[in-house]
């Protein structure tokens, strides 16, 4: 039982180090379904402050992911599609107190220190991507999704796929659901 439950912690720990946190904002007085064509919006995304390489990752899934829900890019398009990023430094500090007493076999010579003190210090980065839709009549934000999580320095297609994980999870709520 208690390898289940160490198991069953593992999984839950290393997902949770992967995932991905979305937020949506949209304007609740527009038809999405209105919307079958867009384009890039390329003043917007030259501003984001990454390689052009990411930029490239990022637009190619952006563009994939809509494609797959139906949507068509288009030169005179329903809605522009922008994004932007930020990123902070973290730091996760763990704190492990261990007795040093315990049942078992065979002998440890720090068994009657009283205490094991372990810490462990973690930096990474945490990252943001803003993935705005703009209608292009009005030229108002009608959309926005936002994913935060860790990124790491990787190979190239460990980065490639952190970024498609970072645009499917965002583009998957869009359009919003129509409340009933």
């Amino acid at each position: 039982m208690k390898k289940y439950v160490l198991f069953l912690f593992s999984i839950a720990l290393l997902a949770s180090c992967n995932s991905i946190k979305v937020a949506t904002d949209y304007d609740s007085k527009v038809d999405f379904k209105s919307y079958k064509t867009f384009a890039f919006y390329k003043p917007g995304i030259d501003k984001a402050e990454i390689s052009d390489l990411d930029k490239k990752r990022v637009l190619r899934a952006i563009e994939s992911e809509l494609l797959a829900k139906g949507f068509a890019k288009s030169e005179n398009p329903d809605f522009l599609v922008s994004f932007f990023t930020k990123s902070r430094q973290k730091v996760n500090i763990n704190q492990n107190n261990n007795m040093g007493y315990g049942f078992g076999w065979g002998w440890n010579p720090w068994m009657f220190n009283g205490m094991n003190n372990n810490i462990s210090v973690d930096q990474y980065t945490e990252g943001t991507l803003f993935v705005d839709f703009i209608d292009k009549d009005k030229k108002e934000l009608v959309w926005q999704g936002i994913g935060t999580g860790a990124l790491k320095n990787q190979n190239r297609e460990k980065k490639e796929a952190r970024i498609n994980e970072f645009v499917k999870e965002i583009v998957s709520r869009f359009p919003p659901e129509e409340k009933r």
